[in-house]
């Protein structure tokens, strides 16, 4: 016999009565005893290399040596506090009001009495006995009609009632016209000010939800995605839940290793944030209680970054925050370096907006020790991304002047085991978080450097940058126009092995500092190579669109004619509010 949607309400055990029947996989992952083991091996791996290059009989020119400190003081920094972040992640936010609140999330003598059994669309979801509005809002700015219509029909069609909105900032007629034909509600505004945070807080002048949902036009939400958030909002002190970002298109180098690098972030990172009230919204994936929004005057808009923002006010005003690690949505990581490097720039820069602006270790702010470490840990964590910028230099300065970071009687062997301590260690981890080895991510890594120098300079000058979202349509732009330090500095590294290996031949002995130079230039070299594959798949996709487009025009009787005729204006006069 089938089950329907109202016989599995009818009869799915309830969590209160055995809370553990309601334990995901996906919830305990960052609970492993392994994972608590490694976690503690590589922090004794961290220890004893920042011992060693903290030891004054292994210190080498000053040059080199302070570039290492450098970069390593942030690496090994943010390595310790992210270590404590993930062995505080056993804390598992779904207690008892939260089962007890899922329970009685929707009324089964209700839906039976309405008819409504078979559409769980129209179950209307309580809060505390109290029936509960909410408001599904899909933000789009530009997306492919085709990536917005999978996005609308999993919000619509998300099981309890609720009103969904698609917050167009493309201002599309085609968009519109596909909100009418799902039934969903559209808004378009005037101006695109605040960016997105703008349109959401425009959407809220428009709504009345008690709480509403925040998606990004690539994400496709799970039906269940209101039965595991809401019922945590039965704590008044609940601001926003949100959930991980999964991808669903992990098919070449650089989406692969964007979305592993958010992995641990996600499975890891965010659950031992709830620990200490900290963790943050993404953007997408969310869930708001509209009177914590309102608390702090609405999304924050003075930065690309508002949902960490958002989240920063929020935790100052008091208000706290839950992360489960349970995917209730996929979308879409980057998939060209063009998105890539403007996703990352966009991050990369609010979190030194925060630094720079609005320090979390000030005594202004109203955070608890160990939000004010969290957060600093947040605003910093991009510096990472800048160290390889003076660590592929230390190579050359060996290479061309003979100037060493570490003491000339260091051995080789001992330099690499404490240097192992660290790196290896650090390898293993991700090894055992990500289940095998992403060489994508050691890649881009490696190589985004100018990345997040540029996004530090900006947010040092204040200088305002567009709007860009991933996925978003337009002309192809050719992937070196983004990566010219990167191309420079592989011709660069690539002519200093060369002149290392050169001068190696000449004393007879292979030197550690051409071993490091040269893998340094490979990692360069595949990024490079990485583009121009990108930059002839684009191209021969151009030319199939254009072929394909040349054949219509062709087959078409009054093709020229048609191609002659003025173009009617996709839009006239935007209306503001909803349509």
């Amino acid at each position: 016999m089938t089950l329907t949607d109202v016989d599995r309400l009818l009869t799915t055990p309830r969590r209160t009565d055995d809370p553990r029947s309601g334990a995901r996989p996906d919830d305990s992952a960052a609970e492993s005893p392994s994972l608590m083991l490694l976690v503690l091996l590589a922090s004794a791996g961290v220890l004893a290399y920042a011992a060693f290059l903290l030891d004054p009989d292994h210190r080498g020119d000053l040059v080199p040596y302070l570039m290492v400190m450098s970069a390593e003081t942030v690496l090994v920094a943010q390595a310790l506090l992210s270590m404590w972040t993930i062995m505080s992640a056993g804390h598992n936010p779904r207690g008892f009001a939260f089962h007890h609140a899922q329970d009685r999330l929707f009324d089964a003598p209700e839906i039976l009495r309405d008819g409504a059994g078979d559409d769980p669309r129209r179950w209307r979801p309580y809060l505390l006995d109290r029936y509960v509005d909410v408001d599904v809002f899909v933000t789009t700015y530009g997306e492919d009609p085709q990536v917005v219509r999978r996005t609308l029909e999993a919000a619509r069609d998300i099981e309890g009632a609720h009103l969904t909105w698609v917050l167009d900032d493309g201002r599309s007629d085609e968009i519109r016209d596909l909100a009418a034909e799902l039934g969903v509600r559209y808004v378009r505004r005037r101006s695109s000010g605040g960016a997105k945070a703008g349109n959401v807080n425009h959407a809220l002048s428009l709504t009345h939800g008690e709480f509403f949902v925040i998606l990004d036009a690539d994400f496709v939400a799970d039906p269940a995605f209101l039965r595991e958030t809401l019922p945590f909002f039965a704590s008044t002190d609940v601001a926003f839940v949100q959930t991980p970002q999964v991808y669903g298109n992990l098919h070449n180098l650089i989406s692969r290793g964007a979305g592993y690098m958010q992995a641990v972030f996600y499975r890891y990172v965010q659950p031992g944030r709830n620990r200490f009230n900290a963790a943050f919204c993404v953007g997408t994936n969310v869930i708001f209680r509209r009177s914590a929004i309102e608390d702090i005057g609405g999304m924050y808009t003075d930065s690309k970054s508002e949902d960490v923002w958002t989240s920063l006010l929020l935790h100052e005003r008091g208000w706290r925050s839950v992360y489960i690690p349970t995917p209730l949505a996929v979308g879409d990581t980057p998939e060209t370096i063009e998105a890539y490097t403007k996703q990352q720039q966009r991050w990369a820069t609010g979190g030194f907006e925060i630094l720079l602006t609005h320090n979390p270790l000030s005594r202004r702010r109203t955070l608890t020790l160990d939000q004010r470490l969290q957060y600093t840990v947040t605003a910093t964590h991009y510096l990472t991304g800048i160290t390889p910028l003076l660590l592929l230099l230390v190579p050359p300065l060996q290479i061309y002047f003979g100037l060493s970071p570490m003491a000339i009687d260091t051995s080789t062997g001992t330099w690499i085991l404490y240097y192992a301590g660290f790196y290896v260690m650090q390898i293993a981890l991700a090894l055992y978080t990500l289940g095998t080895f992403r060489w994508e991510t050691l890649m881009l890594a490696t190589v985004s450097f100018p990345i997040y120098a540029r996004a530090f300079v900006d947010a040092l000058l204040r200088r305002e940058k567009g709007w860009h979202v991933t996925g978003r349509k337009g002309v192809a732009v050719s992937p070196f126009a983004f990566i010219a330090p990167q191309v420079l500095f592989f011709v660069f590294l690539s002519l200093t092995s060369v002149v290392g290996l050169w001068r190696d031949l000449g004393t007879g002995t292979l030197s550690l500092a051409l071993a490091w130079n040269t893998t340094n230039a490979l990692i360069l070299g595949s990024f490079v190579v990485t583009a121009a594959r990108e930059q002839r798949r684009t191209a021969a996709q151009a030319r199939r669109t254009q072929q394909a487009r040349q054949a219509r025009r062709t087959a078409a009787p009054d093709g020229p004619r048609r191609a002659r005729a003025p173009r009617r204006p996709a839009l006239v006069a935007a209306r503001e509010g909803a349509a």
